[in-house]
């Protein structure tokens, strides 16, 4: 076995990186309460996945599988803004906490993810200005009562 504890896959219709993107791109509100995350393109999630079954064991290891960066929601939304032609807006601040993974394990273990933190900026800000489809549903990334 092998608990594999995944946080923030993204793709083009879903994630973190989408919710931002709109966010800045419609010139709504961004909440700041939960100020940074990580993020993995889901296609580098799913070949870690298959590939951590090469790596179960008893006891079960435990592995965080996320992108190797810790990510400012402030920075994400200004990377949008740039790329959108807009200025952000936000709510609240940074808090001190956040939930976040160390995925420096997986890393060793599996390697890095292919797809970058730039690149998925990149097809992030296309999508949503090009208007393409998303499956919405919200990560609730920025919930921190637990309250979903």
């Amino acid at each position: 076995m092998l608990h594999f504890r995944l946080n923030y896959a993204i793709d083009m219709r879903y994630g973190v990186l989408l919710e931002i993107a709109k966010a800045v791109f419609e010139q709504r509100p961004l909440d700041l309460g939960m100020g940074h995350v990580n993020v993995i393109w889901q296609g580098d999630a799913n070949e870690m996945a298959i590939r951590c079954l090469a790596l179960c064991s008893t006891p079960p290891r435990v592995l965080n599988v996320t992108g190797p960066e810790t990510i400012s929601v402030r920075w994400l939304a200004g990377q949008f803004a740039a790329r959108f032609g807009v200025e952000p807006v936000f709510v609240n601040q940074e808090q001190e906490t956040a939930l976040l993974s160390n995925a420096a394990k997986a890393h060793q273990l599996l390697g890095y993810p292919r797809v970058s933190l730039g690149q998925m900026i990149d097809w992030t800000a296309e999508w949503v200005a090009a208007g393409g489809k998303t499956i919405d549903k919200p990560t609730h990334f920025q919930e921190r009562k637990g309250e979903f």
